[in-house]
């Protein structure tokens, strides 16, 4: 089974910690909090870059927050990551037989399904701010 990428718990543990210590988040330090290659971060930094969510100062390193933690929801972190392909969370098998009932209306009935799904799961975590998330942190 293919999972969602990761990059989207990464970017929320990236911008968490720049809410948090914002004068210490090189991207090695970043990099060492989430366990992963500095090469990763910098990936997803770009991406949050480009964004508009953080400002990554070359050089010396280090990263701030373009928006107040309370004005960033998680929506917008799993847009930022390109988790998925516009309306593509679900991928759905190709190539049925047209022939068989099932095989020829599948993935028009599941598609709608899917969709539904995704919409459910946007509105939700367009609920949620970075900062009710780090509230959190014990």
């Amino acid at each position: 089974m293919k999972q969602i990428s990761t990059r989207f718990s990464i970017a929320v543990h990236t911008l968490s910690l720049i809410a948090i210590i914002p004068n210490d988040c090189t991207g090695d330090f970043i990099a060492g909090s989430v366990n992963t290659n500095p090469v990763v971060i910098r990936r997803i930094m770009g991406m949050l870059k480009k964004a508009g969510l953080v400002d990554v100062r070359p050089g010396v390193g280090g990263a701030s927050l373009l928006k107040a933690p309370n004005e960033i929801t998680l929506l917008d972190v799993y847009r930022a990551v390109n988790v998925t392909e516009e309306n593509q969370l679900f991928r759905i098998h190709e190539d049925s037989n047209i022939n068989c009932l099932v095989g020829r209306n599948i993935e028009r009935v599941l598609q709608e399904e899917l969709r539904d799904a995704q919409s459910v799961m946007e509105t939700r975590l367009a609920q949620t701010t970075l900062d009710q998330l780090i509230s959190k942190f014990k």
